[in-house]
């Protein structure tokens, strides 16, 4: 999906990212977003990839011009590209880049660590006051 500047202002429930990836967008190319947009992206698994107004700005006027304009998104690369030739990098961090790419969300994130947070009962020791 491509979209212009702060794109998701108004949006701060998870239920927008559910919209988006419902309609089956996993990617959005925008200049910038709403900050509680661009967090509950990742925890649904939607890349927000922001470029320049100018790159999106090209990216939308090649759409207009060219009928079944498509672009392909490169996670690992953090690279879009056309068929033309037009290539963008993009920044992402790489935390949020390796959740994307290991498909997880917070949960998942979680139970990632789960047999390291687990309580062990090997090893207590229990104590009376005498009682």
């Amino acid at each position: 999906m491509l979209a212009r500047a702060n794109f998701g202002c108004g949006s701060s429930r998870q239920h927008a990212p559910w919209g988006v990836k419902d309609y089956g967008f996993r990617v959005i190319i925008a200049p910038s977003y709403a900050d509680i947009f661009y967090n509950n992206c990742f925890k649904n698994g939607i890349l927000p990839a922001t470029l320049s107004e100018e790159q999106v700005e090209e990216l939308l006027q090649r759409n207009e011009k060219e009928e079944g304009y498509s672009l392909t998104v490169n996670l690992p690369n953090q690279t879009i590209a056309d068929k033309q030739g037009l290539m963008f990098k993009f920044e992402i961090a790489p935390s949020r880049k390796g959740l994307l790419l290991k498909g997880l969300d917070d949960i998942g994130t979680s139970m990632q660590h789960a047999a390291a947070t687990m309580f062990d009962p090997v090893g207590v020791k229990y104590y009376s006051n005498g009682r």
